[in-house]
């Protein structure tokens, strides 16, 4: 029950945040980006394989841009971050 109203909370805390204007965005999103991967890791050991997969998948469709300018920025460049 604990696991289901974390991500519920996870959730809608994405929520308000993607609605905060882009200069908000960053502490609460690298927090949500950070906290992702844990709650990933407790679906997989609650339920199974499947279900991670799933939740990789929404977190992966959620958060596509922070991933991609840090996958960017692992390669060396300096891509240009929005105003």
């Amino acid at each position: 029950m604990m696991l289901l109203w974390a991500c519920i909370a996870w959730v809608f805390a994405s929520a308000v945040v993607a609605m905060l204007p882009m200069r908000h965005q960053y502490v609460p999103g690298v927090a949500l980006l950070i906290a992702a991967p844990v709650l990933i890791f407790w679906v997989g050991t609650s339920f199974s394989w499947w279900a991670a997969a799933l939740a990789l998948f929404a977190f992966v469709s959620m958060y596509r841009n922070p991933l991609r300018y840090l996958a960017a920025r692992a390669r060396g460049q300096r891509p240009e971050i929005p105003k």
